[in-house]
């Protein structure tokens, strides 16, 4: 028979192993992280200008003085902050608005401008030239708690591969529409299916055709812009203006390797392995592999239900739904993954001590 101390132990351990699900945080996935973050740059930002939303960034973020959540917009779902690094911040200093909040995996050299409390700002190393006021700074976490920039690390490659995979799995979705170009137009008519959906396949060789874009959604949910090549210019006019169409349209860029823009861009632009340089807005939600940001990412992100079929199963996205309740999966929040080990190792320690006993 075990003895008392012997049961305790394999007691906390799968009490640690059942904690609730409460305990972890959730990371946006697939067309949810649109949803979630105005710009989402998988690899280094260098930024001079704003982002009017919530800003993911897998690296490092450089550049002069940049802002963040300029414009305050709904409280995030899944309790994002307005700016995570998993890097370095360096450069000049970074104005967080709005009470945004940051997580930070590395140091802060280029320190914060904190306007609007409270804020909390988390992070992994130190933090230099920040006037904290009435909000709440935290440093040195990644020294006092190893999972915390474990755990970030994670999120960045979970948000990476998922991006990588979205724009696969929309450059596989067949044809509903077909760009008509009438001389320096290019008119995409949306022809929905009964979910609601567009989707044209074109090349940058027919954006490279045109001068100005007619868009008509024509009452579609989600219309999918599918451009192969691998260099991207974007120099396009949109006529009557960008109108929002971020909330509706994706114009998914699988191949891109650079991508040059330099209008005013109306929807979101999907181009995760692209070096990309913007020198004007994009109104929707943004993601590139690496960014030179001279223009500011407008808000007005994808608002669609569309979830790529291959993903889920036959209710849409992760989970069997779709929407918002199947945008996003759990991921341990720091400290959780050295918690589950000591879990596991405990109740490993139990079953050899039972074994023991046995013989």
């Amino acid at each position: 028979m075990l003895t008392k101390s012997r049961l305790s132990v394999g007691a906390v351990a799968l009490s640690l192993i059942l904690l609730p699900i409460s305990a972890f945080a959730k990371t946006p996935v697939g067309p949810g992280a649109l949803s979630e973050w105005n710009l989402i740059v998988l690899g280094d930002l260098n930024s001079n200008s704003e982002v009017e939303g919530r800003t993911f960034v897998g690296g490092n973020l450089s550049g002069n003085s940049s802002n963040y959540n300029t414009k305050s917009s709904d409280a995030s779902a899944n309790a994002q902050p307005g700016l995570t690094v998993v890097g370095n911040v360096t450069g000049g200093h970074k104005n967080l608005n709005n009470a945004s909040g940051a997580v930070i995996g590395g140091n802060v050299e280029s320190g914060f401008n904190l306007n609007g409390a409270p804020q909390t700002v988390q992070v992994g190393g130190s933090i230099a030239n920040t006037n904290v006021n009435q909000n709440k700074v935290i440093s040195g976490l990644a020294a006092s708690n190893p999972a915390f920039a474990q755990d970030l690390q994670q999120t960045g490659s979970l948000v990476k591969s998922s991006m990588l995979d979205l724009s696969h799995d929309l450059a596989a979705q067949p044809s509903t529409s077909a760009l008509v170009i009438k001389g320096n137009r290019g008119i995409f008519s949306a022809q929905p299916d009964a979910s609601g959906n567009a989707v044209f396949n074109i090349t940058s060789d027919n954006l490279n055709a045109i001068g100005e874009i007619q868009f008509d959604l024509n009452g579609a949910d989600t219309v999918i812009v599918n451009v192969s090549g691998a260099n991207i210019v974007l120099n396009d006019n949109f006529l009557g203006g960008t109108k929002n169409l971020g909330k509706n349209v994706i114009w998914n860029f699988p191949d891109a390797k650079t991508l040059d823009l330099s209008t005013a861009w109306g929807g979101s632009v999907l181009a995760p392995s692209a070096d990309a340089k913007t020198g004007n807005y994009i109104q929707g939600s943004a993601v590139f592999g690496n960014l030179l940001q001279q223009g500011a990412m407008q808000n007005g992100t994808y608002a669609g239900s569309y979830w790529p079929p291959q993903t889920g199963s036959s209710g849409g996205g992760i989970g069997g739904s779709s929407g918002s309740s199947g945008d996003a999966i759990s991921v341990p929040e720091p400290g959780m993954l050295v918690l589950m080990a000591l879990a596991l190792g405990a109740l490993l320690f139990a079953r050899r001590k039972r074994k023991a006993i046995a013989a």
